[in-house]
């Protein structure tokens, strides 16, 4: 059974955009997002999903989860959101291909991107938050993929699209599909096979993703008692999942329900994708941005020194 909690839960009244003009900042082609190829893509890019594939397994998972507890007050650094930001701030993420920013800047513009759209100041937080799991980095090593501090440092346990460790993986749903033969369980009869480790319908919140910033993000804010709603939380815990969201895999071990809460992280990501923009540099007004930010994150429950 994973870590319970009691979120909020809404009824959802946002629908998902049917035209994204309204969203992006930038005048880039759809399909020239995600463009993930062997020849094509970043050598960086590749390296990153082949590391992913070849050491993101149960075993990793389970290891990522002891190390990172936060059961019985466990934690490894006081910060408040801003501090992180300080710390985040020279972060560029190695597995993205639409972005060679700092991290802080990706999360001002879609948070930014979302306040403009109209949504509710909770999706607007969720916003600049999303991202915030890569803090790993502070406590991490190459060997664990969470190397943050050098330029080519490994990341593949801080970034990138995430997969359900402990059953097949589906050639037909996470990029790079060529690099699934190099993960160890995909050659253990426990773990090779379509249910896995899992029961049939045994719902979202029971499958373990690929380890990254998005699991460890969701579990640092419950262990602090945010009080953004579960729509929000999910679009932290599940937005680099674009297997299941994006491609649909997955659906033999969800819950009827689980589709409405997918629905959510849907709408999330066209501004965590669309709002992606070199020539936006939102930096130089961050005073004038982060007050309003300040007050939501007060509301939410984030205010001051947070476990980390």
């Amino acid at each position: 059974m994973r870590e319970e909690m009691n979120p909020t839960i809404l009824d959802a009244k946002v629908s998902i955009p049917g035209n994204y003009s309204n969203i992006k900042t930038n005048d880039k082609a759809d399909e020239a997002f995600r463009v993930y190829d062997v020849q094509d893509s970043p050598s960086r890019v590749v390296e990153h999903y082949r590391d992913m594939r070849r050491f993101q397994t149960v075993a990793f998972y389970e290891k990522m989860e002891k190390k990172y507890d936060f059961s019985n007050g466990n934690y490894r650094r006081l910060m408040t959101i801003e501090e992180a930001f300080a710390e985040l701030e020279n972060y560029v993420d190695a597995s993205d291909p639409d972005l060679d920013l700092p991290n802080l800047l990706h999360l001002l513009q879609t948070a930014e991107g979302i306040r403009r759209a109209g949504h509710p100041d909770w999706l607007q937080l969720t916003g600049l938050l999303h991202d915030m799991g890569k803090i790993m980095f502070l406590w991490g090593s190459g060997e664990d993929g969470q190397d943050g501090y050098s330029p080519n440092g490994k990341q593949w346990a801080l970034g990138g699209d995430t997969f359900v460790v402990g059953c097949q993986i589906p050639d037909d749903a996470v990029v790079f599909p060529e690099f699934n033969e190099l993960n160890p369980d995909t050659h253990d009869c426990h773990y090779s096979t379509k249910n896995g480790i899992y029961n049939e319908n045994c719902g979202l919140d029971e499958l373990k993703f690929a380890w990254g910033h998005d699991e460890y993000m969701w579990r640092m804010l419950v262990a602090n008692s945010c009080t953004i709603p579960r729509e929000g939380l999910d679009m932290i815990r599940y937005h680099s999942a674009y297997p299941l969201h994006d491609k649909g895999a997955y659906r033999h071990l969800l819950k009827a329900e689980d589709e409405k809460r997918i629905n959510w992280v849907r709408l999330f990501n066209k501004f965590d994708l669309y709002t992606k923009d070199e020539t936006n540099d939102l930096r130089s007004s961050t005073e004038e941005i982060l007050p309003y930010y300040r007050g939501l994150l007060e509301k939410y429950g984030l205010g001051g020194k947070l476990r980390w």
